[in-house]
C-alpha cells in the first residue's frame, strides 16, 4: 500500500483511514459485504477474502450478490461462496454494509443498498472513487482491492489461511495483469510472497484461471480475430462481437474475458478495444465495451466516464446504446484528444 503518511480527502493518511476502517471492523458484530455488478476477480477474491477474515473474528458476515451476476466467468467458478444473499437479510438495517473494489455506489444498482441512513465501509484503490461511504479507504496506489484486504488482515490480526490466501493472490493476479501491468508495485510482489509462504498453490490458481478453458472460448476468441480493426495508424486495435458469433459458438456472454487482451498485445496499439452485443433480451441494442491502455499518456477512465462508465487508467469499460460507427468515431475523438499533437 502506500506511503503511511501520504494524505487523502479530507487530509486523512492512509493509515490513519485504515486505523478507522480497522475499528469499524472490530467494534460492529454484524456486516453485509459486497462488490460491484459483473465483478472481475479482484471484486471476487476481496469479498471472499474480508467474508472469511471476518468469520475467522467471529464476526456474524454475509455476503451479498444479484442472482443475475451467475453463473460467473469460467475462471471464477472454483470460488465457492456459501451461505451467499441474493436479497436483503430482515437485520439489513443492523448491519454495517462493506463495499470492497466498487467505485461507485451505481455500479451496484440495488435500492436497498442506496438508500439514506446506511452506514457503509468503502473499501476500493479506483483512483475515480467517488468517496460514497459513511467511512472511505480508498487507496489509489494499491494495485488492487485485494492488496487493501491484505493490509486489514494484517492490522486486524487474523491468520492467512489458504483459502483466503487462494481469494486473495485471485485478485492480484488478475489486476495486476499477471504482475505485468504498471501498477505492479514492490508491495504487490512482497504481498505475493507472504500468500505463498501461507500456503498458495500458485500453479493450481493460474490452472484455474487462465488455462483448462472450455473450447467454445477459442472459438469465440477466432471470431474476434478475424474481425479486428485498426484505426489511427494503428493507435486503437478494436474488435467487435455480435449476438451471432455467441450463438454460432454457444459461447455464454463471459466467454469473452481476456479477449480484449488480444488486442493490446499488437504492435502500436495505444488503447485495445472489445465491442460485444449484450445478449439478454432486455439489453437488446446495447453493447458492452472494454478498454485497454498501452500508453501512459492515455487515460481509459476518462473515456468511459463521458459514456457512463469507469475504471482505471489502464483499465476501463462502459456499456452504450450508441450505433458501432458511432461509437468508433467517439472512441477515435477521445484517444486523440489525450495524445500531444505531432
Amino acid at each position: 500500500m502506500s506511503a503511511p503518511g501520504k494524505g487523502g480527502p479530507g487530509g486523512a493518511t492512509v493509515q490513519g483511514r485504515l486505523d478507522q476502517v480497522v475499528g469499524e471492523l472490530r467494534q460492529a458484530e454484524r456486516f453485509l459485504l459486497t462488490t460491484h455488478e459483473n465483478p472481475d476477480g479482484d471484486a471476487l477474491g476481496s469479498l471472499l477474502g474480508m467474508h472469511w477474515v471476518l468469520e475467522q473474528l467471529g464476526k456474524d458476515s454475509v455476503m451479498y450478490m444479484s442472482p443475475d451476476e451467475f453463473p460467473l466467468s469460467h475462471e471464477y467458478r472454483h470460488m465457492t461462496f456459501e451461505g451467499l444473499l441474493a436479497a436483503p437479510p430482515d437485520d439489513v438495517d443492523d448491519r454495517t454494509v462493506v463495499f470492497l473494489d466498487c467505485g461507485n455506489i451505481d455500479r451496484m444498482p440495488v435500492p436497498f443498498l442506496q438508500r439514506e441512513g446506511v452506514h457503509i465501509l468503502n473499501v476500493d484503490h479506483h483512483h475515480d472513487n467517488t468517496h460514497f461511504g459513511t467511512v472511505n479507504l480508498v487507496v489509489p496506489e494499491a494495485s488492487c482491492t485485494a492488496e487493501i484486504v491484505f493490509d486489514l488482515t494484517t492490522e486486524l490480526g487474523a491468520d492467512i489461511t489458504p483459502r483466503i490466501a487462494d481469494a486473495l493472490y485471485v485478485g492480484l493476479v488478475t489486476d495486476t495483469g499477471r504482475f505485468m501491468y504498471e501498477n505492479t508495485s514492490p508491495a504487490a510482489h512482497r504481498m505475493a510472497a507472504d500468500l505463498i509462504e501461507a500456503g498458495l498453490d500458485t500453479n493450481a490458481i493460474y490452472r484455474r484461471l487462465f488455462e483448462d478453458l472450455p473450447f467454445r472460448r477459442l472459438q469465440l476468441l477466432s471470431r474476434a480475430l478475424q474481425g479486428v480493426a485498426r484505426y489511427d495508424d494503428g493507435a486503437i486495435t478494436l474488435a467487435m462481437l455480435s449476438r451471432h458469433d455467441y450463438e454460432q459458438t454457444g459461447a455464454l456472454e463471459t466467454d469473452s474475458e481476456g479477449v480484449v487482451d488480444h488486442m493490446r498485445a499488437v504492435e502500436g496499439t495505444k488503447v485495445a478495444v472489445l465491442v460485444r452485443e449484450l445478449l439478454a433480451d432486455d439489453r437488446r441494442g446495447r453493447r458492452k465495451v472494454s478498454l485497454r491502455a498501452t500508453d501512459g499518456r492515455i487515460d481509459v477512465s476518462l473515456i468511459a466516464r463521458t459514456l457512463g462508465g469507469g475504471g482505471h487508467r489502464q483499465a476501463a469499460g462502459f456499456t452504450t446504446a450508441l450505433a458501432p460507427d458511432e461509437l468508433i468515431s467517439s472512441l477515435r475523438e477521445q484517444v486523440a484528444a489525450q495524445l500531444p499533437v505531432a
